[in-house]
């Protein structure tokens, strides 16, 4: 599964207006609406972790299984660029 980081910020703004709007009505506590967004924010954190994760993981991934290319590219940059730079 691949985590959505947009969605779930966007999920998680929809939420803390929600929790506002209910709070300027009165219908929420402020040591409420404290626990809430606390919820709010541990549940973002995750997702946060989740997609850092992911990340992280593919780059592991491809640097093991294209270690060789990505190398080459890089001698190839710095190559071009110190041909470039004095000319």
């Amino acid at each position: 599964m691949i985590p959505n980081l947009i969605e779930a910020t966007n999920e998680y703004w929809r939420k803390l207006n929600e929790l506002e709007a209910a709070y300027q009505r009165g219908e929420v506590s402020l040591e409420e609406v404290d626990t809430r967004v606390e919820g709010l924010m541990a549940e973002l954190g995750r997702e946060r972790r989740a997609t850092v994760r992911f990340l992280m993981d593919n780059v592991r991934r491809i640097w093991q299984e294209q270690r060789e290319v990505i190398v080459g590219l890089g001698a190839i940059g710095v190559l071009a660029y110190s041909w470039v730079v004095p000319s």
